[in-house]
């Protein structure tokens, strides 16, 4: 195949990635994106990339899963985690942004680069011609799910995704929370609410006996464990939350110098520090109920919520039947997806598929041998994950060292493990960038 045209659809994290793999290679790239012309319910500004859930990258430690994807990333030069790092907020261990400003920069460069054309509006049919790559994310506009329903026959899945509630930091009462990171490692960068057992109680019946609203074509079984609603996550029993987003472990109420009974912890959401997302607390209770009860929360009392958390629906494909590692089409070679509509999840993996996807649609384009990355790469193992036929009941994944090829000689002890085996992966991504 010898094409030079390349249309790729959606500006999502995927989508920016991807065409800017392509254009950087020297492609001539159209990018499509419905907004500012229609908006999902999840979206709320008119820039690319736009982060619809939390503001966090995750870890940043080569000792977790996906510290590993971003420094391989990093090494293959993604514009999505350059612009991360160039926006990045205070956040202890993990990689946090101001997510105006992330996704700003990201629109900027997009815009900026020659090889790039946007073109605004909605895309109903999916272009003939040229290789197209669909990035079209969790969001998918009901006439373009119908197109692609078209395309992969009746192999489309889909499961249902939750943002958390966003308060102004100066509206939280400091005499009851206070600022401390777990364990005291790094600085203190998240404020901290605790509760003691009767607290907690009050707060937990609550919760599980707020009103919900009505989210069409709801079914909880079909929810993404990684962003379950923080109701559905209570409702499986009164402890629950205390192993989960609201664990006290490693975390000292310096007012009273004792271990809270439990936590709740918000992160910071922009620059300047004044907007603090409340981690892990994704839910469908409507917005009149988010405030009687996330205000029960000490140091909530008095909170001015400048977002209510809401859900929306997330549409993924059958991926291990439909897709190779490469992320192109395993029956139409001039068609690839990338991000989350793949069934990876989660803002770096997204990052990952549409760097991969971009490589190998340039790659495909001027004769070149496919690019794909080595199993024992975080790059790599994602991309098998996604295209391996052999898995039965197909889910979306984040990136883990359960996926990542291991060594031979296993080494007992988890935390040298796992350093061992990110040692290897970036040896190889540094050699597989120079290949």
């Amino acid at each position: 195949m010898n094409l030079t045209k390349f249309n790729v659809i959606g500006a999502g994290l995927a989508g920016c990635e991807a065409a800017w793999q392509i254009a950087q290679r020297g492609g001539k790239v159209r990018l499509h994106e419905m907004k500012p012309q229609k908006k999902s319910q999840a979206h709320h500004i008119d820039t690319f990339a736009e982060l619809v859930c939390s503001n966090s990258f995750r870890s940043n430690s080569l000792e977790n899963a996906v510290g590993l994807l971003k420094e391989e990333l990093r090494r293959m030069d993604s514009l999505i985690i350059h612009c991360a790092d160039k926006t990045s907020v205070p956040a202890g261990g993990a990689l946090a942004v101001d997510r105006e400003a992330f996704s700003s920069l990201v629109t900027d460069m997009i815009n900026k680069h020659k090889n790039i054309e946007i073109i605004y509006g909605e895309v109903q049919t999916i272009p003939q011609g040229g290789i197209t790559i669909i990035a079209t994310g969790p969001l998918t506009s009901d006439v373009l799910s119908v197109e692609i329903s078209k395309l992969v026959g009746d192999e489309s899945l889909y499961f249902f995704d939750a943002a958390a509630p966003i308060v102004k930091k100066d509206s939280i009462n400091m005499e009851k929370a206070f600022a401390a990171s777990r364990y005291n490692k790094g600085s203190d960068d998240y404020i901290n609410c605790p509760m003691n057992k009767e607290e907690y109680t009050k707060f937990y019946n609550a919760l599980i006996s707020a009103e919900t609203a009505e989210v069409k074509d709801f079914d909880k079984r079909l929810i993404f464990e990684g962003c379950m609603p923080v109701e559905i996550m209570a409702a499986r029993g009164i402890d629950t939350l205390r192993y989960g987003p609201m664990k006290p472990v490693g975390i000292i109420n310096p007012h009273t110098g004792t271990k809270p009974y439990a936590v709740v912890q918000l992160r910071q959401d922009n620059f300047e520090g004044t907007l603090f997302n409340i981690v892990g607390f994704q839910t469908r209770l409507k917005w009149s109920e988010q405030k009687k009860v996330f205000s029960m929360i000490p140091g909530l009392e008095n909170a001015e919520f400048v977002r209510f958390g809401v859900m929306h629906r997330n549409t993924f494909i059958n991926s291990p039947v439909l897709l190779m590692p490469t992320y192109r089409m395993r029956k139409y070679e001039n068609i690839y997806f990338a991000g989350q509509i793949t069934g990876v999840e989660g803002y770096v993996e997204s990052t990952a598929s549409g760097l991969v996807a971009g490589i190998n649609a340039y790659a495909d384009a001027y004769g070149k041998k496919p690019v794909v990355f080595p199993k024992s790469t975080a790059i790599g193992a994602l991309a098998n994950y996604i295209s391996t036929s052999s898995i039965g009941d197909f889910q979306p994944i984040n990136i883990n060292y359960g996926i990542i090829e291991q060594p031979i000689n296993r080494i007992r002890n988890k935390r040298e493990r796992y350093k061992s085996i990110s040692k290897r992966a970036l040896e190889l991504i540094d050699s597989f960038k120079t290949n």
